[in-house]
């Protein structure tokens, strides 16, 4: 049974849960992110729910926060990959930003690393978060372009997944 560890990452708007929803077509997936406990925790002192420049600095910064204090978004990460393991789910994939957790991730579970690009899209700046995403010698590259090339892609990425080939 296939059981891959996938970091996925990208600019805002790259597409990265439509790839997943796409995957989730030929393969049986999780999808989790590193930044949803900080959005609960955000939500519970004002964050209205917006992605404006401030709300990804503010989101950034609180995760930086809570990854010093008590490394949480990693011991979420933990349990989510328990839990995978556990599961009869073939992919997980979890969203990360920064390249240092990215790292983390990838040595600890022997994660794939995964960037979806689009070349109509910039990346966002104004917050270290964001403004690192490409730096990072990521396994594989997608570029999605259309809807029906990224659906051949998403194919093409769970069948070479399952014959254990480099996608």
């Amino acid at each position: 049974m296939l059981k891959e560890i996938i970091v996925i990452n990208g600019p805002a708007e790259s597409g990265k849960d439509t790839f997943i929803e796409l995957v989730n077509k030929y393969a049986k997936v999780i999808n989790f992110s590193t930044i949803d406990k900080i959005k609960e925790i955000a939500k519970q002192i004002g964050w209205d729910g917006k992605k404006t420049e401030k709300d990804r600095k503010f989101l950034s910064d609180l995760k930086k926060l809570t990854t010093e204090y008590n490394d949480m978004a990693f011991k979420n990460t933990e349990l989510a990959i328990k839990d995978f393991y556990q599961s009869d789910n073939e992919i997980l994939f979890i969203h990360i930003r920064e390249p240092e957790e990215i790292n983390r991730v990838v040595k600890q579970f022997k994660a794939l690393t995964l960037f979806l690009k689009r070349d109509s899209i910039e990346i966002i700046k104004s917050n270290s978060s964001d403004a690192n995403v490409g730096n990072y010698q990521y396994d594989y590259v997608i570029n999605n372009s259309t809807l029906e090339k990224l659906d051949e892609q998403a194919l093409h990425f769970v069948l070479k997944l399952k014959d254990g080939i480099g996608v």
